[in-house]
């Protein structure tokens, strides 16, 4: 009989194959898209506010964390 880990480890493998191929979800799921590296290539208005939301706060979290008068030098050319 197999051990719980072995089981644990067979239905994690089993789970990441069927996400790898599209499984129960389709692969449609509008979440787990990649964003566009252009706009003209987003073809729906609700896509592009959301990739647009995505990136405004991308930048303002990362204007954030380069403004933190604690950061070290290092660490601000890092993030810069």
């Amino acid at each position: 009989m197999a051990r719980p880990e072995e089981k644990a480890q067979n239905m994690m493998n089993k789970w990441v194959k069927m996400k790898e191929e599209g499984g129960a979800e389709g692969g449609t799921d509008p979440r787990t898209q990649r964003r566009p590296h252009l706009a003209s290539l987003c073809e729906h208005l609700h896509d592009c506010e959301k990739w647009r939301r995505q990136i405004v706060r991308e930048v303002s979290t990362g204007i954030m964390k380069i403004q933190n008068p604690g950061l070290g030098e290092h660490a601000i050319r890092d993030l810069n």
